[in-house]
């Protein structure tokens, strides 16, 4: 693709600035985005990135600097103003209807209407003609939004997003809860667009995903611009290095640390599962970690991999199958059950199954191990301060956040006092689902950094993450999984790729497709 084919660009910011109360969050910001290519934003937590959306898209006006449209200075006064000029958004949670229909949802607020009410057969013809657009004629606009994958449901936010035909479109992370087939499909659509002259702007913390689809980068860091890249040419070490503002040798230290090491069995196990499974649910499966292994689950969304993670950690109960922790075997009626036998869960979600938004990040921390202790001997003010001092060092926790309400501190935060939370507890076994999910890189770097010293001091960890890099960088050994079976392990080492685990995969896909 040619990147300067376009004399003019659709949108152009020049020398934006946004202060809130305390902190600049754009500061002297230029920014380019030209018809028919993608360019994402990139950038850690507090970069800057969704107030240069907010910008664009006209829900935050800046304090100094001009929005330029076709060359024309424009200043948006609400989001109806930007969608009139041409920019429309799809954000990272899908504001849909559940109870719509899909052309209900895609036309919203743009039904086609006659004398006595609403043309249903135009509105919907309409509808079945924004997802045609999109190359989504498979997707009857009849269908109850409910009966829709997230994929699905994330593409008709797309369709009610381009219904008016926008010349721009903003994506904020929207493949944030999508698998890798899910991926692929949103991609295809995204190029297609592309194709037809769009202007996309993708921001997304998925750095391989960026490096996929984009044609060009703006890097931002601390509310500044670092520079404007075009993806062919920028380095992904060179790209994360922009975005730290520091190497990444450490990271290329850890990845090297794990791969080189190779584990050798020695003694009970931390934990044994044999033939453990729940009917409709999990396919009975063994699995087995030792005291200081990393061992990841991979496989696609839907594999199985948060469902043997609550088995093993007593969120949900087995209905067949033994489990032994330290050698003693155990039945696991409930987490209360897991965490006597000093086994730790950092669940998937961690807004649902995870922090207390409203407790504070101090009081989160030590919520499990009160829970351990019991309520009748509550923690003292000294050993409370004293953990909680412990984790802010281990995992770079700033102390003005310990007192805020958790729920308003950045994902990158509210997943480290997760992890401070499980570690709390002095975990044998730490089961970690998705830990560095939507988070930055600074703190993912963190949190792995983590995980490695915590499996060098002894701790046996399964760890999980849809980003197949990080459990190859990160595992000793890999358990693969697929419909919610165990399809086979891999011992890591300096043979084994991302590569290596999406083949066995697929060649089970293929084998089953034969039967």
């Amino acid at each position: 693709m040619t990147l300067d084919r376009a004399p003019e660009p659709v949108v152009r910011l020049e020398g934006i600035t946004v202060d809130f109360p305390g902190v600049r969050a754009l500061d002297d910001v230029d920014f380019r985005l030209f018809p028919g290519e993608v360019h994402a934003v990139m950038g850690e937590n507090a970069a800057g990135k969704s107030t240069l959306v907010a910008v664009i898209t006209g829900t935050l006006a800046p304090e100094e600097g001009t929005v330029f449209v076709d060359g024309e200075p424009r200043r948006f006064s609400g989001v109806a103003d930007s969608r009139a000029a041409g920019i429309a958004t799809v954000f990272q949670e899908a504001q849909l209807s559940p109870n719509l229909s899909v052309a209900e949802n895609v036309m919203l607020g743009r039904e086609r209407r006659r004398l006595f009410g609403i043309d249903w057969r135009r509105t919907r013809a309409d509808a079945g003609e924004a997802l045609a657009w999109l190359g989504l004629d498979d997707l009857d606009p009849k269908t109850p939004l409910s009966m829709l994958t997230p994929a699905q449901k994330q593409l008709v936010a797309l369709a009610r997003a381009v219904v008016d035909e926008p010349r721009v479109l903003v994506l904020d992370e929207p493949t944030s809860s999508l698998d890798v087939a899910e991926v692929a499909t949103l991609m295809r659509v995204i190029r297609g667009l592309r194709q037809r002259g769009v202007a996309i702007l993708f921001i997304s913390h998925f750095l391989e995903q960026a490096f996929a689809i984009s044609d060009r980068m703006t890097v931002l860091r601390g509310g500044r611009r670092v520079g404007e890249y075009a993806t062919r040419d920028l380095e992904r070490a060179d790209l994360i290095s922009k975005m730290l503002g520091k190497d990444i040798d450490s990271l290329r230290a850890l990845g090297s640390e794990r791969k080189a090491h190779h584990y050798a069995s020695d003694g009970e196990p931390a934990l044994l599962a044999s033939d453990v499974g729940r009917r409709g649910e999990l396919e009975r499966m063994d699995v087995e970690v030792q005291r200081g292994e990393i061992v990841g689950l991979a496989g696609l969304r839907g594999s199985g991999r948060t469902e043997l993670a609550s088995l093993l950690s007593g969120t949900v109960r087995a209905d067949s199958g033994e489990l032994w922790v330290d050698g003693e075997k155990v039945q696991l009626k409930n987490p209360s059950a897991a965490l006597r036998h000093r086994i730790a869960l950092s669940a998937e979600n961690r807004g649902t199954q995870g922090i207390i938004g409203d407790l504070t990040a101090r009081e989160n921390i030590i919520l499990s191990l009160q829970a351990l202790r019991g309520w009748t001997r509550p923690l003292s003010q000294a050993e409370s301060a004293g953990i909680v001092e412990t984790y802010v060092e281990a995992l770079h926790l700033d102390p003005a956040d310990l007192d805020r309400p958790v729920g308003l501190l950045s994902g990158g935060t509210q997943q480290k006092v997760l992890l401070a939370r499980a570690l709390a507890v002095r975990p044998h076994v730490l089961i970690l689902d998705e830990p560095t999910r939507g988070i930055d890189i600074a703190a993912k770097l963190d949190v792995q950094r983590r995980i490695s010293q915590l499996a060098g001091d002894g701790v046996a960890v399964i760890f999980i993450s849809s980003e197949l890099e990080e459990v190859v960088r990160l595992s000793d050994r890999i358990i693969v999984l697929k419909d919610r079976d165990k399809i086979g392990e891999l011992s890591n080492g300096p043979g084994v790729t991302v590569d290596t685990v999406v083949e066995m995969i697929a060649a089970e896909m293929s084998l089953t497709s034969e039967l």
